[in-house]
């Protein structure tokens, strides 16, 4: 049987539902309840995970849901030192970074869930995290303007205790808040881009830690997305706006601040507060503040599809690709039984914090029975080693009355005579 394979978007709000949709036809195909996710907080890990944080509505206090595909529950909440928004996991997923309230960005090891390190980055809030495709380098944003660039493999490092190493480069971007991070594929000479309420997106080359370009834009922007090709992008506006534009350009045209860049006819005047890339390019996807989700055509830059989100406000988007319909149809419904997944996946590891809660549940009981038969059985032992030591003794006194009955009969026999 032939198996088609989907993209899938992934749609959070900070009132308590994410919901995934096809991102080509629009339809529900799945429901993940219980997480009152903030802005930024949604995150693929590995292949077979989705991440989310989530804000207690009574204490204020902050976790992480872990949910696989099987169940609309999460399996597992994951603890953090404080509140925390922003997300990013390695392709991998092996290891998921969130920024904090304070500043702070925390690592987390997965399947074992703990904290491996929590260092400073921001002297305000983390609104963003980016890592980028070889999984080398962290990219953060905060409200202090600034974006940083950390090596993954320091911030790995259990010997490196040093938090002012860690940092490859700290720039003191915007004139207010960082709202998303961007870096293109190529090594040493890729392009990270910065975008900011102050109403610009910047352009930063890796190699020598410079600014290279500075895109103006006539409202704040709260979203960034780059084409496959790493040619074009398409940016979210406070004024309901997207506007696509050229990333390469030449020397000319660097001295025009708006240089390529194209408004798409606005659908509403509410803010455009996410973006992303879907269907290989072909579509883009935006969120607004009221819960609309629009599929654009980007040769034509005209809205294809629209629809709102079951819970109003949307927090995050994410698309999930190489998903499989194993049935042909469109039965990605909760279960799980028309799930396949393509691509590199996250081995062992994946499969066994993958694995149903059903499951999970069943192999907690079978282990609970083990360790009862396994104590059982040493307490057994214990009474018959017991019950060998008391017959041990008896025999050796026994044995010892014995030897001293034969030494008087002998001294007896000794006197007679």
């Amino acid at each position: 049987m032939t198996s088609s394979s989907r993209e899938i978007l992934l749609v959070s709000s900070p009132e308590g539902l994410i919901t995934a949709y096809d991102a080509s036809s629009g339809m529900i195909v799945a429901h993940f309840t219980s997480s009152r996710s903030p802005r930024k907080g949604l995150a693929l890990v590995g292949n077979n995970l989705i991440a989310a944080s989530h804000v207690s509505p009574d204490t204020a206090s902050g976790s992480i849901h872990l949910y696989n595909w099987w169940s609309p529950i999460a399996f597992h909440h994951l603890s953090v030192p404080e509140p925390v928004a922003p997300l990013a996991a390695t392709p991998d997923g092996l290891y998921l970074f969130c920024g904090g309230l304070s500043g702070n960005i925390h690592a987390l090891m997965l399947p074992s869930r703990d904290l491996f390190r929590s260092f400073p980055a921001h002297s305000k809030p983390v609104t963003c995290l980016t890592i980028n495709d070889d999984a080398s380098l962290l990219i953060s944003g905060g409200d202090d303007g600034a974006i940083c660039i950390f090596p993954i493999l320091g911030l790995l490092d259990t010997a490196c205790n040093d938090t002012a190493q860690f940092s490859l480069y700290q720039f003191d971007a915007h004139l207010s808040s960082v709202t998303a991070t961007s870096i293109g594929t190529g090594g040493s000479n890729t392009t990270i881009i910065s975008c900011s309420l102050d109403c610009t997106c910047k352009l930063w080359n890796l190699a020598y830690g410079t600014h290279v370009r500075t895109i103006l834009f006539p409202c704040m922007i709260w979203g960034f997305v780059m084409d496959p090709t790493e040619t074009d992008f398409y940016v979210g506006g406070s004024d309901g706006r997207i506007y696509a534009g050229v990333l390469k350009v030449n020397r000319r045209e660097l001295l025009n601040t708006d240089s390529g860049v194209v408004a798409w006819a606005p659908e509403n005047d509410r803010a455009i507060t996410a973006v992303a890339i879907a269907n290989g390019g072909v579509n883009l996807v935006s969120a607004s503040e009221d819960g609309t989700v629009r599929i654009w055509d980007t040769k034509s830059g005209q809205v294809i599809r629209i629809f709102a989100h079951e819970r109003g406000s949307i927090s995050d988007i994410a698309i999930v690709k190489g998903l499989r319909d194993s049935r042909g149809g469109h039965d990605f419904g909760l279960g799980g039984s028309g799930v396949e997944w393509g691509g590199q996946g996250l081995g062992f590891s994946g499969r066994e914090i993958g694995r149903p809660v059903r499951e999970l549940s069943h192999m907690e009981e079978m282990l609970s029975i083990v360790v009862k038969d396994r104590r059982r059985a040493i307490d057994r032992l214990e009474a018959a080693i017991g019950t060998y030591q008391r017959l041990l003794g008896l025999i050796l006194k026994e044995a010892k009355g014995g030897g001293t009955d034969s030494n008087n009969s002998s001294k007896d026999k000794a006197a007679e005579m």
